[in-house]
């Protein structure tokens, strides 16, 4: 009975792991194609693409001018790795939902070592990006 009941837990813990893997990955794939875009500099179709909650808070002609602001004195991409993951339903000065907080070991041209944290959130079924921070 004992072994029955830990099995039955067991499954379910590997079930919700399973279901956030899936979220997550989903999110980690929209967010690096919109990387993508940011490391092209084509800043209007990162705007564009960007989650409904974060064009209310930044237009897409200051959003242009800060991104090519905060990233100029980094220099050109040389490199970028997965650092770390986590799936939230409740964030700060954002509304409950879902969103993955990713953030990225990343390597530029004139500063070597920096992280980058994108927030992507799950809007109209679809993950798309409703943050950005690089330090």
């Amino acid at each position: 009975m004992i072994k029955t009941a830990v099995l039955v837990c067991g499954l379910g813990i590997f079930a919700a792991t399973a279901q956030a893997d899936e979220k997550t990955d989903a999110a980690v794939t929209a967010a690096k194609s919109w990387l993508a875009l940011v490391d092209s500099k084509e800043y209007k179709k990162s705007w564009q693409e960007a989650a409904p909650f974060f064009k209310d808070k930044v237009k897409e002609e200051q959003w242009s001018e800060m991104v090519a602001s905060a990233r100029k004195p980094f220099g050109v991409l040389k490199s970028r790795e997965l650092s770390s993951v986590m799936y939230k339903t409740s964030l700060p000065g954002a509304p409950d939902g879902e969103y993955v907080v990713i953030q990225f070991k990343t390597s530029f041209t004139d500063k070597r070592e920096s992280v980058e944290t994108v927030t992507p959130m799950k809007a109209d079924g679809i993950w798309r990006v409703s943050g950005y921070y690089i330090k």
